[in-house]
């Protein structure tokens, strides 16, 4: 993907093609040679950033058929933010250059299930510093429930898109980026039951 011309669209278009590959069993693993190692000694040019759950399903350069140097990867249980991972979002915008960051849900996800069954079931929240996962899904699934969302799948595209939006309020780096039109954002839900990457919502691509 590093070849091509600076184009957000064509990025996330890109990895949209390459997620279609990967579901139909027809990956063609690209960048991923000798020759591509040795050349990414030189440093990194990443065309864009993903967030995503550490669920190990979720193996975001498979999923998406890329390779070497291809994406900056940041993963936390529940694709949930802190510092260190707005940080890190920060750098791949601001210093690497990337022209999409995404932040992937998924199916499935074990920490939006068991947020859920804290919030509508009234089990314990889990101990020690699992509670701050708690603590950031939580307000996702209430506001799923507020708009009619019941189910996982709800609950699961809503979280994405708020943690996005979260990045976007408390980051004015990332901000300025996105309304200069450097760098597009888009929340999306990867299927395990397909394969497939649903797009959530976009800003522009």
């Amino acid at each position: 993907m590093n070849d091509i011309a600076r184009d957000p669209k064509a990025v996330w278009l890109g990895l949209l093609e390459g997620n279609r590959r990967f579901a139909e069993g027809v990956p063609v693993h690209p960048n991923q040679s000798v020759s591509r190692r040795e050349q990414l000694q030189m440093g990194q040019a990443p065309r864009a950033a993903i967030l995503t759950c550490g669920d190990s399903r979720v193996p975001v350069e498979l999923l998406f058929d890329v390779g070497l140097g291809d994406l900056f990867v940041v993963r936390t249980a529940g694709e949930v933010v802190d510092s260190a991972v707005l940080a890190s979002l920060e750098f791949a915008v601001a210093e690497l250059g990337v022209e999409v960051l995404v932040v992937l849900g998924h199916e499935s996800c074990g920490a939006v299930g068991a947020t859920a069954k804290v919030v509508l079931d009234g089990e314990d929240v889990p101990i020690g510093h699992q509670r701050t996962i708690v603590e950031q899904i939580a307000p996702s699934i209430l506001e799923a429930k507020s708009k009619g969302g019941h189910s996982a799948e709800h609950f699961e595209r809503a979280h994405a898109h708020a943690i996005l939006r979260k990045i976007m309020q408390v980051s004015p780096v990332i901000n300025t980026a996105v309304d200069k039109g450097r760098t597009a954002v888009v929340a999306g839900r990867y299927r395990l039951k397909d394969g497939r990457v649903e797009t959530v919502w976009t800003e522009g691509v």
